[in-house]
């Protein structure tokens, strides 16, 4: 993957897209209606729900101009509000990735590629 790099006043600061990938993955999954990260099997058209280690293939990392881009593709629970399940996720993942990393956060983009219903 790619590296985030910042300038500072003691010097460069480099972090690999996938520690923000990873990060971004474990705040996400703490919102409420999140079942997991999807991985979309290309060749058939299948989603399936990726497993915690895997996680970071659901998220895609882009910075442009000192700017965070996230792209998630999520399985979302049976019976939740979609709207109210997206927007918990965009506030808390800008909020948290923006203090761990420092840098701001543009743009949330989500994917919702499946519904699952949880026991």
């Amino acid at each position: 993957m790619k590296e985030t790099s910042m300038n500072t006043h003691m010097g460069n600061i480099t972090i690999d897209n996938e520690v923000i990938a990873r990060y971004a993955g474990s705040v996400a999954m703490e919102c409420f209606g999140i079942v997991g990260m999807a991985g979309i099997n290309v060749k058939d058209g299948l989603v399936k729900l990726l497993k915690r280690d895997s996680m970071t293939r659901g998220i895609n990392v882009a910075i442009k101009k000192n700017k965070l881009t996230l792209n998630f593709h999520v399985i979302v629970a049976y019976g939740v509000g979609i709207l109210a399940v997206s927007d918990n996720l965009i506030s808390n993942v800008k909020y948290k990735v923006e203090e761990f990393t420092g840098i701001e956060v543009e743009k949330i983009n989500i994917f919702v590629e499946g519904v699952r219903v949880i026991d």
